[in-house]
């Protein structure tokens, strides 16, 4: 599998406070081959684990598509 290159953009729904977790609105992009958007709503302590989260669930995602591999 060829490496999956992501952004991400956070927006707060909800935010975290010390009793409870945020919901977080995550919005990942990727570089070709994975040129495709994908939004999610995230339970998370902050905004920076609900990116990492977003990420992570995007290269998942990607992961399982059968896309033509990039020469090098």
């Amino acid at each position: 599998m060829s490496r999956i290159l992501a952004s991400a953009v956070v927006d707060t729904i909800k935010p975290a406070t010390p009793k409870t977790i945020g919901h977080f609105k995550v919005e990942v992009w990727g570089k070709a081959p994975y040129d495709y958007v994908r939004v999610y709503e995230i339970m998370a302590k902050n905004d920076t684990m609900a990116a990492q989260e977003g990420i992570r669930r995007f290269v998942n995602e990607m992961g399982k598509l059968d896309l033509p591999k990039e020469q090098p």
